[in-house]
């Protein structure tokens, strides 16, 4: 029987059985089999997939296999960890923004408390979120899977955590984003970035309580909205500092098992 030897890495170990992530592992092929079908049939979405090498050259997914090849599997470079790299400039080139479907709108909230740009609108037809995707640069994070097969779309994660708050640990692990957080940054309702506010500028707009207890204001050019350090302020701050401490925790993913079972 001919076999090839394959390698996953980073984050896409998650799709895999616990006793075959994050080691080099044998798998039967068939004649004329590619590179692509046996990935498929390990569970592990082609969308998430950025380079494949086969005995160390990039190949795409019609590759077809031989006896004895040895295939490397790579995610989306974004999602690397780089932060024990000698780094040549202060910050990266890269600036992670994003884009969410109709089902993701609390982590969208969350990624803009977090300073992240995140475009959402709770009546995105799946056209226009493919649209701004590649127009705009952004990756499209969704729950929906078909959506996210679409040729067009170069940039995307299938976001498979079922809560809010475990969806956006599971975005920031995927990008490698816990030291880009700079939170407070930009309008949650929104998404634009805020401007410091002269309180004098923004009186009227201010219960007559606030005005009275507090100085410093921000201010969305866009929507108007005045933010200011209420009680609001400090949960969301304690908020923040549990999640930038779940960097080391567990995976995430409760349902993965079923869907890996469901694709074999």
């Amino acid at each position: 029987m001919q076999k090839i030897q394959l390698r996953y890495y980073a984050e896409l170990n998650d799709y895999l059985p616990p006793d075959q992530r994050y080691a080099t592992n044998s798998r039967s092929i068939e004649v004329h089999q590619t590179i692509g079908e046996i990935i498929q049939d390990c569970g592990v979405p082609l969308d998430e997939i950025d380079v494949i090498l086969l005995n160390g050259k990039s190949v795409d997914f019609s590759c077809e296999v031989s006896d004895g090849d040895m295939a490397s599997i790579y995610p989306v470079f974004e999602s690397f960890n780089v932060s024990t790299i000698l780094r040549i400039r202060s910050k990266p080139l890269r600036e992670s923004r994003f884009i969410l479907d109709v089902h993701l709108g609390k982590l969208a909230y969350y990624l803009r408390m977090l300073g992240f740009d995140a475009l959402y609108r709770n009546d995105f037809r799946d056209e226009e979120l493919i649209r701004l995707s590649v127009a705009e640069r952004r990756v499209l994070l969704s729950k929906d899977r078909k959506l996210l097969a679409d040729p067009q779309i170069t940039r995307a994660h299938n976001v498979r955590a079922m809560h809010p708050r475990q969806q956006l640990i599971e975005v920031l692990r995927r990008f490698d984003l816990f030291d880009s957080v700079l939170p407070f940054q930009r309008c949650i309702r929104c998404n634009s970035l805020l401007e410091p506010a002269p309180r004098e500028s923004v009186l009227i707009l201010l219960p007559p309580s606030v005005a009275q207890s507090f100085n410093e204001f921000q201010r969305c050019p866009l929507c108007n909205r005045v933010f200011w350090k209420g009680s609001h302020y400090t949960r969301m701050e304690t908020f923040i500092k549990n999640i930038l401490n779940s960097e080391g925790e567990e995976p995430l993913y409760e349902s993965l098992p079923q869907l890996r079972r469901n694709k074999i």
